[in-house]
Order: C-alpha cells, then sequence, then structure tokens
C-alpha cells in the first residue's frame, strides 16, 4: 500500500508500519502524522454498528469510513439483512479498495437497493470508493467535499495502458459506468479522466469537479486541481486491483 498525504501541523503525529503481501509483491508502509478529520471522529462516536468499513448511523444511514475488500460485498449484505431500511450511504473516509472486482459487486448491490449516495463537507472520496459513489440512485455532493482517482494496476503490474483497446479489462469498468447511468460516450470519458495519472499519482477533484462529471458527464470539466489546494486530511491509499 502506497500513501500520499499532507497532514497539518495541528495534527497528532505517530507512526504506522503496514506490510500488504500480493502474490510476489511486498510493499512495504511507513505513515507519520496521519490526520483523522473531524467528520471522520463525529461519525465513529454516533454509529450504533459496525460491518467492516460500514458504521451504521441510524436505520436509515450507513456510512463509509475505511477501504473495501474482498469480505466488504458479504459484509454489506449482513448489514442490509440486520438495517433493511437503509437508504443513504454517506462517504465519509472512504481511501479505495483491495479488491477492485469485489468492489464493483458491491457498488452494483448499492444501485439494486435503491440506495442514495452523499458526501458532505469533509468527506473524501478517493480510488476504487469513486465507483462505489458512482452507484448512488441518487447522489449529492458537498461542494466542500474532495475526490481523488488514478490509474488502475492489477496483479501483474501492468495498468491500463498495457491493455488493448477492445481489452475485457477495459470493458469491466466502461460496462459498469454504462450500468450507473452514463452512456457509451460519458463511460469512455469518465474512465479516460481516471486513467489520466499513473497507479503511483493521484488526480485530485473538488466536489464540483466531480459533480460535473456525474451530473453532466456529456460536459468536459476541467479536473487538474493540486493536491496541495485541498484539506490537509486528505490522504490516498493506493492498492494493486483486478485481484
Amino acid at each position: 500500500m502506497l500513501a500520499l498525504l499532507a497532514a497539518p501541523a495541528a495534527a497528532q503525529s505517530y507512526v504506522v508500519t503496514e506490510e500488504w503481501v500480493v502474490e510476489e509483491w511486498v510493499i512495504e508502509e511507513t505513515t507519520a502524522s496521519r490526520y483523522v478529520s473531524p467528520l471522520l471522529a463525529r461519525t465513529e462516536q454516533v454509529a450504533i454498528a459496525a460491518y467492516g468499513p460500514f458504521r451504521v448511523i441510524d436505520a436509515t444511514t450507513v456510512a463509509l469510513v475505511g477501504i473495501t475488500d474482498g469480505a466488504s460485498p458479504a459484509q454489506f449484505a449482513a448489514l442490509l439483512d440486520a438495517y433493511p431500511a437503509i437508504a443513504t450511504l454517506e462517504f465519509v473516509e472512504a481511501p479505495g479498495t483491495h479488491d477492485d472486482r469485489a468492489n464493483l459487486r458491491l457498488g452494483r448491490m448499492i444501485r439494486e437497493r435503491g440506495i442514495a449516495t452523499r458526501v458532505e463537507d469533509g468527506g473524501s472520496v478517493r480510488s476504487g470508493a469513486v465507483e462505489l459513489f458512482l452507484a448512488g440512485a441518487t447522489r449529492q455532493i458537498d461542494s466542500r467535499s474532495q475526490f481523488a482517482v488514478h490509474g488502475w494496476l492489477d496483479d501483474w503490474g501492468r495498468g491500463a495502458e498495457d491493455y488493448p483497446a477492445n481489452a475485457p479489462e477495459h470493458r469491466r469498468y466502461l460496462d459498469y459506468y454504462v450500468e450507473m447511468g452514463m452512456d457509451e460516450a460519458e463511460a469512455r470519458a469518465f474512465y479516460a479522466m481516471t486513467n489520466a495519472v499513473p497507479f503511483e499519482d493521484a488526480m485530485w477533484l473538488t466536489g464540483d469537479e466531480m459533480r460535473g462529471w456525474v451530473e453532466g458527464a456529456s460536459q468536459t470539466p476541467a479536473v487538474a486541481t493540486e493536491a496541495e489546494e485541498l484539506p490537509g486530511f486528505a490522504y490516498l491509499d493506493f492498492a494493486p486491483v483486478l485481484q
């Protein structure tokens, strides 16, 4: 796992060392001064139940506060069994996913249940979590929220640019975007935007910029936002996908 972070001076400093093994990769991370946003802190305080990276806020609202993985679809299904009236998924601190295939299944579950997605002031939606946000039957984006995208990487170290244009690896995403309401041209434009920066980097978008893609994808909005212009609490966790 790699991380991109910029913590404010007021943040409490501590060190976390993580090791994640994928195939023959061992990627170690030492993360200092990781900042916990006030929105995340409040969400954890008021949560009445936890299912993996999901926190149940009340009978109709659940929040995403962490990285999804292969267990997330089952965890979300169990959550919905226990709280069948869930109608809104809030994105609080959503760094991405460790399993893109499972992540797309989770997105389809969200859409099938007609659940709305919402990101408020201070919310952060990054990497694979963007696909989950797109799954909302309706989507609400605060202008002061933030998003980040980057190109994908498979277990063999290959990215989108390494596959032919007609490869199924591309269709996996294009078909998903179409399922979530984009036409083919909009899906291709959005997919190209997400792959405009390599896996190791990130393109940051304000809430207004992402709203331009999800509410008016036929119009190409400006997306080149510098990370340092956004709130310092945001960081992006990267993980190989297509597992």
